[in-house]
């Protein structure tokens, strides 16, 4: 997948963002050195808008699928109050255990509750509802994901799902095509309403009408 940001004026963005940690320069580090798919990380910018939207929506449950090596998380972590939790799962073990480590490390790891196996089990498994929903996996699974997260997500809830901007892609490859099924889902759902924003790879919120 291209770059849909030029790489200045992330870097940019990247200057003049606050919300900053260093164990996610730890974190970054050890992704990038031992995670051949290390460009699955959200990475600073993502990360902290994922922290203001737990912040702004006062979310006190947040699931998540799509774990990898733990920013996401860690950083939606970060901003729920002290009786908040989050729900991560991923099908990755090794990637799931650095995610674990990191938790540890920053403090957080009590507020999140780490589920290893398919994702598509792990919710049918869960009771809602929860605040906030982060979508992050498996593109192919996206509109089953939808669907599974939707009727357990609270009233005034809100959905992320990330790399919605691969559909805009001219390889017409599978992983384009499955986020063209999910963004045209979505679009077509007289149950929401959506906004793609054009963040790092694209960001969709989702609410409910």
């Amino acid at each position: 997948m291209g770059r849909y940001v030029p790489d200045e004026i992330e870097a940019y963005a990247e200057r003049y963002t606050s919300a900053r940690w260093d164990v996610f320069e730890r974190l970054g580090a050890e992704t990038t050195e031992t995670q051949r798919n290390h460009g699955m990380m959200v990475g600073v910018l993502e990360g902290a808008f994922l922290s203001f939207l737990v912040f702004m929506t006062r979310a006190r449950r947040v699931l998540e699928v799509g774990t990898f090596t733990g920013w996401s998380s860690i950083a939606m972590a970060r901003s729920l109050p002290p009786d908040g939790s989050l729900v991560t799962c991923d099908v990755n073990e090794e990637t799931t255990a650095v995610a674990r480590r990191y938790a540890e490390e920053a403090g957080v790891a009590s507020r999140i509750d780490f589920r290893v196996g398919p994702g598509i089990d792990t919710l049918a498994s869960l009771e809602g509802p929860f605040d906030l929903a982060f979508i992050d996996a498996d593109k192919e699974g996206y509109v089953d994901y939808y669907e599974a997260i939707l009727p357990k997500l609270a009233p005034d809830g809100l959905i992320a799902a990330d790399n919605t901007l691969f559909g805009c892609d001219a390889d017409d490859g599978e992983i384009t095509r499955a986020i063209t099924r999910f963004n045209e889902h979505v679009l077509q759902d007289d149950r929401v309403e959506a906004v793609l924003l054009p963040l790092r790879e694209g960001v969709t919120l989702i609410r409910r009408r």
